[in-house]
């Protein structure tokens, strides 16, 4: 299928809400055009100097529009697809536009595994101490706090190209694991430097049974 494209070196996952504020020329045109022919339009996302995947995004609200016709809009993103060609102006339009291939994807995962990755992240947050807000374990899914687990984001890149949802949960419990890791010696870390200068009670040793 042929969308009209507003490329950005922004991740954005299915379900996800889209505040963007619209001020170029090219893009008021494309919501309006959303506004007025009920369309959708992709963002793909640009990392290391190249496009090839990105979301389908639909105009849910014009929350603002001001005096210079800048507007401040909600769009929700839909579904992921690969980007197979790019036109930098699209025929009669300010805006650029693609063919793109939609992604099928799927959210089926067990209540074993969804659990098993909010432990991990609730844990990370204990040892990071940031608030954790509980969330249903029905109502997680591996985009749920993809942006709240300190992936990088090429690591958020890669996530977006998964199509399976265990297979998304599995690359997130690695990171899991790695971070919790990190951490952890970091915090073993911090206590040997505090103990550093401080005067230290050492066990007596027994040296009657030692062989040499």
């Amino acid at each position: 299928m042929k969308l009209p494209l507003f490329p950005l070196q922004s991740i954005f996952y299915p379900g996800e809400t889209v505040p963007l504020h619209i001020f170029e020329e090219r893009y008021k045109q494309l919501i309006n055009d959303c506004r007025d022919e009920a369309i959708t339009f992709g963002i793909p996302v640009y990392i290391n100097n190249k496009m090839e995947y990105g979301v389908e995004v639909q105009l849910v609200e014009v929350v603002t529009t001001y005096d210079s016709g800048e507007m401040d809009v909600v769009c929700v993103a839909r579904q992921v697809f690969k980007l197979l060609d790019f036109d930098p102006i699209m025929s009669g339009k300010l805006y650029a536009g693609g063919i793109v291939k939609l992604i099928d994807y799927d959210y089926e995962a067990s209540v074993e595994k969804k659990k098993t990755v909010l432990d991990g992240i609730q844990q990370l947050y204990a040892m990071m101490e940031v608030p954790f807000k509980e969330i249903k374990v029905n109502e997680f899914n591996s985009f749920t706090l993809a942006h709240k687990i300190g992936l990088s984001f090429e690591q958020e890149y890669q996530l977006l190209q998964i199509p399976n949802e265990n297979d998304r949960l599995n690359f997130i419990s690695l990171h899991l694991t790695s971070m919790i890791t990190v951490l952890g010696q970091v915090e073993r870390t911090k206590k040997i430097i505090e103990l550093n200068g401080h005067f230290k009670n050492f066990d007596p040793l027994d040296f009657k049974n030692i062989d040499m």
